[in-house]
């Protein structure tokens, strides 16, 4: 008697419609997927981290080290360097730009 029907859940998905609006429902998604994805991977970095410290804390009472993490795939760590090397580059032309301006100017924020 109590159970969801359908006609609740067209009832429920109007009203929202109606509340927020059908340009801002998928923005409104598309924030809410990045917030859970965001959520899973620190939820998953956070277990790791407890297991680690598990797994050391078991490795110290037998006097046996720990093993050593997985080394990442060379795409991804190639990706990496490139991408520090892309925005290390960058780093350098902008101080080479505030340098090359004239002191008595005054600086202007990027915010």
């Amino acid at each position: 008697m109590n159970a969801l029907q359908p006609w609740h859940i067209i009832v429920l998905v109007l009203v929202v419609v109606l509340l927020f609006g059908a340009k801002r429902l998928p923005d409104a998604a598309r924030s809410i997927g990045k917030s859970m994805k965001i959520f899973k991977a620190e939820t998953k970095d956070l277990t790791g981290e407890q297991k680690a410290e598990a797994e050391a804390e078991s490795a110290d009472t037998r006097h046996i080290a720990p093993p050593a993490p997985p080394a990442p795939a060379p795409s991804a760590q190639t990706a990496q360097d490139k991408q520090v090397a892309d925005l290390q580059r960058q780093l350098d032309e902008l101080k080479k730009q505030q340098a090359a301006a004239p002191a008595d100017q005054p600086q202007k924020n990027a915010s």
